[in-house]
């Protein structure tokens, strides 16, 4: 089994291809023992507590056989032994060696969660030698304002004056609904009274945890109206997601109502409603979608899943992201595993005489950065 070269036997175009990876998180900067690393593995709460490891599933195997060989391990190193070379080489040594494995350019960095526990975009571009760039989450904007004391008469008015200051020199915002109201917003904007009407209820409950449908439609029609690309959350994610109320098809009204502005709508994330987005990325021409988070928990059963993600979606509205959080390996492990799912399902294409070469390096250039570039205008 080699280990020197993991981009060893790619099509070429594939394994050169510089990314944009449009969505994703910053790093823990400190040393983490077993459970701390495997806890960051799982979208569960907690490590399980019924004899079970992490590294007794796909991403646990991916971790040991694609990530061991860049901390100078030999594949399917063993976990303990994975976990001391880890240790002995150092947080920030780590995070440096596995983001600059990935022959990532530009990274759009969702700073919204958890980010007094991870590296800053900037500390992640100077471990990354990389460009970096913000996405601004759309509840935290409300949330702080509901922590200041806003009220209900003022938080339209007071909301849009907010973002519009965070999302000075951002490229995009991101929209958390599915977390707190599920997908299935009405497409119509908001009127100020429901506005304010909804500010009020939800001003009263105490909590600034925000969870109001006519809410989250107002923030993100106030995106919209700023011409930032809108991010959504979209399939599964931790256990306070009900994934039954996350399947992008629910969007179908707000897709339609969005479509006259022109303004990017990214569907991230998606599994297992994948197909279902590549669908909605045909029929909307503002519509982006991708496999972030996926890619890296499937491990070698990301060809399968690439594959099917693109059955209907032009190629150039299906875009790179990892959704890495806190692990530096999340960035290496999506980017190595997209490229291998991309050059394979495009080698199975060529040796099927469906596609020529040409036709791969265009596919691919559309996949990885052109089209990225483009919904987010970036220079």
């Amino acid at each position: 089994m080699s280990n020197s070269d993991p981009t060893e036997g790619l099509l070429p175009c594939v394994a050169l291809a510089r990314l944009v990876d449009h969505h994703c998180h910053g790093l823990i900067g400190t040393d983490l023992d077993r459970p701390a690393f495997e806890a960051l593995l799982t979208e569960a709460d907690a490590v399980s507590p019924l004899g079970t490891s992490l590294f007794d599933s796909l991403i646990g195997l991916a971790v040991r056989r694609w990530c061991a060989p860049v901390l100078d391990l030999p594949p399917l190193a063993e976990p303990d032994d994975y976990l001391a070379r880890r240790a002995e080489l150092g947080a920030v040594e780590v995070n440096r060696r596995f983001l600059r494995t990935t022959g990532t350019d530009t990274y759009l960095v969702d700073e919204g969660f958890r980010a007094a526990e991870l590296t800053s975009p900037g500390e992640l571009g100077t471990l990354a030698g990389a460009r970096t760039e913000r996405i601004v989450r759309l509840e935290t904007v409300a949330e702080d304002l509901a922590r200041a004391g806003v009220s209900a008469a003022g938080f339209a008015e007071e909301f849009r004056t907010e973002l519009e200051k965070r999302a000075a020199g951002a490229v995009g915002c991101k929209s958390i609904a599915a977390y707190r109201v599920g997908l299935d917003l009405a497409g119509e904007r908001p009127a100020e009274d429901e506005v304010r009407a909804a500010a009020g209820d939800w001003l009263a409950t105490g909590t600034p945890r925000l969870a109001n449908p006519v809410l989250h439609r107002f923030l993100i029609w106030a995106g919209i109206d700023l011409r930032l690309p809108v991010q959504f959350h979209v399939g599964y994610g931790d256990s306070d997601v009900d994934l039954h109320r996350c399947d992008p098809l629910l969007l179908t009204d707000l897709l339609r109502a969005t479509a006259p502005t022109g303004v990017p709508i990214l569907l991230l994330h998606n599994y297992p409603y994948h197909r279902h987005a590549g669908y909605l990325a045909q029929v909307f021409p503002h519509v982006f979608f991708d496999l972030s988070l996926c890619v890296h928990n499937v491990g070698f059963r990301a060809d399968a899943v690439i594959a099917e993600a693109v059955e209907l979606a032009p190629f150039g509205k299906f875009l790179f992201a990892t959704d890495a959080f806190g692990l530096a390996e999340f960035y290496h492990l999506g980017t190595l595993l997209f490229r291998r799912g991309l050059s394979r399902f495009l080698s199975t294409g060529i040796d099927a005489g469906e596609l020529s070469t040409t036709d791969a390096a265009r596919i691919t250039a559309l996949v990885t950065a052109a089209n990225a570039r483009r919904a987010y205008t970036l220079d």
